[in-house]
């Protein structure tokens, strides 16, 4: 059914004067009426982004596709019409028909090392050589890599970067002659100024910033999901180490504690940074509002939150916002979110391609 959208339109024109928008019949948006439409009014937004999810994680490891299928509802339903899923053992390409899921935006599989990540989630380079080959797999059929820059090392009781620096650098370049972009996670110091130096486009996490890498990813323009809701969860994973990795579980608090004065230093420094949630695993799906309302909270206040996880976002991942003929991917709230994010969670409507949800 045609729509009628009317309202102030929040796609980060600054324009803040209502507008009208039409949803037409084949779910995109138009400028020009159309005839017997329903109405909508509100503020209007892009559909919201996760910029990191993984839709086809639970917390045992790998998910049957139907359970994929509901985690991606529940996403949506939040208002998460867009989601870059940063690494997936599961296939879940064959949902992309369904009418009520997001749009995913993939990144394969993790790369690891045998070991150095969660069982049942990656691809094992035995050899960190073999890790341009294995990009070069994972870029020919998705638009962005997942590396694991950083995990514990059971030899060393903490922490430690997974891969060399100059195997980064050839990965990085198979990736982008791909055309595919790179994202890393990383919780530590050491594996980030050879990620960044290497010319990865995008770091997970980012705990271990300091001021030197934060310097060297704004001068390499690389953006930052730091996955606030996800962090809280750094004390627990520091608990789990107990007396066996006192090192890692001393790591985990340290980074924790000054977690947020570490996200407020990069978003000073013009870092761009996105909404992502790590949905999947520990964190459940549809939390996206809970990331919103961390950035917001930790320096980058309602507007730019806002934006991090809808229009800055969307052009982030060469996604439209709301311009004429794009698909209708629209969230729709009674108040203006940048005055109370709670206005989130209590949409008008949610448009998936113009269908409501």
């Amino acid at each position: 059914m045609p729509l009628h959208l009317h309202g102030p339109v929040l796609d980060g024109s600054g324009d803040d004067e209502p507008r009208d928008l039409y949803v037409t019949a084949d779910g995109l948006i138009g400028l020009e009426p159309v005839a017997d439409a329903d109405r909508i009014d509100g503020w209007i937004l892009p559909g919201l982004v996760d910029a990191h999810c993984h839709v086809g994680i639970g917390p045992d490891g790998p998910v049957e596709l139907e359970e994929a299928r509901s985690q991606g509802h529940t996403d949506a339903a939040s208002g998460a019409l867009l989601v870059r899923d940063c690494g997936s053992p599961v296939d879940t390409r064959p949902l992309d028909d369904d009418p009520a899921m997001p749009e995913i935006v993939r990144a394969g599989r993790h790369l690891a090392r045998p070991k150095r990540y969660i069982r049942g989630l990656p691809i094992d380079a035995e050899d960190p050589a073999e890790l341009p080959r294995l990009v070069a797999e994972q870029a020919a059929v998705n638009p962005w890599v997942k590396l694991v820059g950083d995990w514990i090392d059971r030899d060393a009781g903490d922490l430690t970067p997974l891969w060399p620096d100059e195997v980064l650098r050839e990965a990085m370049d198979a990736a982008h002659a791909h055309g595919a972009r790179v994202t890393a996670h990383v919780f530590g110091e050491h594996a980030l100024p050879g990620l960044i130096g290497a010319g990865i486009d995008c770091i997970e996490h980012g705990t271990g910033l300091t001021d030197e890498t934060i310097a060297m990813m704004v001068s390499h323009g690389t953006a930052l999901v730091p996955t606030l809701i996800n962090v809280e969860n750094f004390p627990s994973f520091a608990d789990a180490a107990g007396e066996k990795f006192p090192a890692y579980g001393a790591h985990m608090r340290e980074l924790y504690a000054r977690s947020r004065e570490t996200v407020a230093a990069a978003i000073d420094a013009g870092i761009p940074v996105y909404a992502g949630t790590d949905a999947g695993g520990g964190i459940r799906h549809g939390r996206i509002v809970d990331e919103i309302a961390a950035l917001a909270e930790v320096g980058l206040g309602t507007e730019r939150a806002l934006a991090a996880a809808s229009s800055a976002a969307r052009a982030w991942l060469g996604r439209p916002g709301l311009e004429d003929g794009a698909p209708a991917d629209v969230v729709v709230v009674p108040e203006d979110p940048r005055t109370d994010t709670s206005a989130l969670r209590r949409p008008v409507a949610v448009l998936r391609r113009g269908r409501r949800l």
